[in-house]
């Protein structure tokens, strides 16, 4: 398959400028904070941190500001208190999205969203309403260059449990059960394959086409969500290209 994974693409439209830059290092500070707070400063013992860990490096996040976020999180240092919440609603064309937030104010983050979706003709919906059009997996991505036999890598990744393998331009992403992507990654790592990433996501069942003026409203309801403090991750099903028109 060619061009590049959705997740590249994920990555391309959050890392435009040194100001979301020091949105993403927020957000990811704020998710080193309950992961630590739920399961441990060591990654070895808490994968969730490994994960939150290994992201924070994919954004060029600096290592002593990965250790301050720790340790702030551990008790060593000062730091506020967040919790996640979920919500779940419809955009143009009936798509589906779904909002992971960490917030220190329900309240204030319910209000921000609900804005974001009505604001470009979408609808907060209840707990539920399309999360059962997603599934959580784990997502794998290994650099391509010349030296990799593409049949060899599938069997091999097959073999140690992964559901599916897509080729793109410059990787591969493999696809894996929710809890078996570190280790399946830790693996592919010892065979010497450079794992770009390893992290679980909300994958939807399938995608669909919007059109013109649906697909710019779209871009612009996802960018609005994305680019809220709170916000975490933002999931849906659309197909949608990182040249999108504003």
């Amino acid at each position: 398959m060619s061009g590049h994974s959705k997740w590249h693409n994920i990555q391309a439209r959050k890392g435009k400028s040194d100001a979301q830059r020091g949105k993403i290092f927020t957000k990811i500070g704020r998710e080193i904070a309950v992961v630590v707070k739920n399961g441990g400063a060591d990654p070895v013992s808490n994968p969730k941190l490994k994960d939150v860990i290994a992201k924070a490096k994919q954004n060029n996040m600096p290592n002593d500001t990965i250790e301050r976020s720790i340790k702030k999180a551990a008790g060593e240092m000062a730091g506020v208190n967040y919790e996640s919440c979920t919500y779940e609603g419809y955009g143009q064309g009936g798509s589906a999205v779904i909002v992971e937030c960490l917030t220190d104010n329900k309240n204030r983050t319910a209000g921000d969203v609900r804005h974001a979706f009505d604001k470009f003709g979408g609808a907060l919906g209840s707990t539920g309403c399309v999360s059962y059009l997603f599934q959580r997996k784990g997502i794998i991505e290994v650099e391509k260059n010349e030296s990799i036999n593409s049949d060899e890598l599938m069997l091999y990744a097959l073999d140690l449990g992964a559901k599916d393998i897509i080729e793109y331009d410059d990787t591969y992403e493999i696809i894996t059960e929710a809890n078996e992507h570190n280790k399946l990654g830790d693996e592919l790592t010892n065979a010497g394959y450079n794992v770009l990433n390893a992290e679980t996501r909300l994958i939807p069942d399938s995608y669909i086409e919007l059109e013109n003026d649906k697909l710019i409203k779209f871009n612009r309801m996802i960018e609005t969500l994305e680019d809220l403090d709170d916000v975490q991750e933002v999931y849906y099903n659309v197909n949608l290209p990182e040249d999108v028109e504003q």
